[in-house]
């Protein structure tokens, strides 16, 4: 700070300095006036100029200190009060524009609010003619037909599952109910929705549950377990997925592995960034880059750690770390 406020008063010590030099030089030139009580008057001069500056560097700075030390937020309680005019104009150019940004973010927040009720109820909505639809796929003697038309009935149903569960992703907090759960039940629910989908691709399950009951929420945990077949099973062909959960070192840990065409190594830390799809196969317009992204973030607000390994052609094992009994402290407290 010392050194901004020197750059900022460089003018004002620059002329100080010239004014006491212009007038030696006055008293040198004219012999009429005596050196030796000029360059006196200098000397205490550029004293007491030096504790004037000390003073003033002291109290002008004191409101620009805690302007620079404050976080930046909207709350100006914490802001310093202005000793002069100019930082008068400051606070009050301050006090303007965080008023204004106040009122721009709550009509933002407000647009987004109705932008997210609007379209969560127009995926409920949604729902209904797909119900019907289903029904109607049912009745469908044509076994070839019914088979194509399940399988796109289901590409739209896990995708608007997807969106409700991505709007909803903001407040999970709030939606979160921990419960002793039937993990089997769960699971066997899931691969039961997408069993149409398995059966066309000829996939089969390997399924070893040493531990079948988890502490977790029922609904966020299905989804994420949802996330994790769907991608296994995109990505396989002619081949078993593997489901093993066991206990190790107090914690559950549950495996989904395929035999798929694997993820290349430089891709597997980036498979849980949003959006992020592949770089090996960046024209696969099947892949949307938001499942893993969204399991993951789920998997976090459940104090869930999500492990990846996968060899480029040879499969992927998805690992969910369930945490300890005693760490469900921090998730029940909410």
């Amino acid at each position: 700070m010392i050194r901004k406020y020197m750059a900022e008063r460089l003018s004002w010590i620059t002329f100080f300095i010239f004014l006491h030099l212009f007038i030696i030089l006055v008293a040198y030139l004219d012999s009429a006036i005596p050196v030796q009580p000029i360059m006196y008057i200098v000397f205490l001069s550029l004293i007491l100029f030096c504790i004037f500056l000390i003073f003033r560097y002291k109290k002008e700075t004191n409101f620009y200190k805690r302007l620079e030390a404050r976080e930046d937020n909207l709350d100006l309680s914490n802001m310093a009060e202005p000793d002069s005019p100019f930082e008068r104009i400051i606070e009050s150019s301050i006090h303007n524009q965080t008023e204004l940004l106040k009122q721009s973010a709550e009509r933002s927040q407000m647009t987004l609010e109705q932008e997210k009720d609007e379209l969560l109820s127009w995926i409920h909505e949604v729902k209904t003619p797909l119900t019907a639809m289903h029904l109607m796929i049912d009745r469908l003697d044509d076994g070839m037909l019914k088979s194509h038309l399940t399988y796109e009935w289901l590409r739209i149903h896990l995708l608007l599952d997807q969106q409700l569960h991505q709007r909803r992703m903001p407040f999970i907090e709030n939606d979160l109910y921990m419960e002793n759960m039937n993990l089997e039940t769960i699971i066997f629910d899931e691969i039961k929705t997408v069993q149409t989908w398995c059966i066309q691709k000829g996939i089969g399950f390997d399924i070893q549950l040493d531990v079948t009951e988890v502490l977790s929420d029922a609904k966020w945990l299905a989804f994420i377990i949802r996330q994790l077949l769907t991608n296994s099973i995109k990505y396989s062909e002619d081949t078993d997925i593997s489901i093993k959960c066991h206990i190790h070192e107090e914690q559950t840990i549950l495996e989904v592995a395929d035999c798929g065409r694997g993820i290349d190594s430089k891709d597997v830390s980036r498979i849980f960034d949003k959006g992020f799809t592949s770089t090996s196969n960046h024209r696969d317009s099947a892949a949307t880059g938001m499942g893993l992204y969204l399991a993951k973030r789920a998997a976090d607000s459940l104090f869930i750690s999500i492990d990846v390994q996968s060899e480029l052609g040879a499969g992927t094992t998805l690992t969910l770390r369930f945490p300890k009994r005693n760490d469900f402290v921090n998730i029940t407290s909410m």
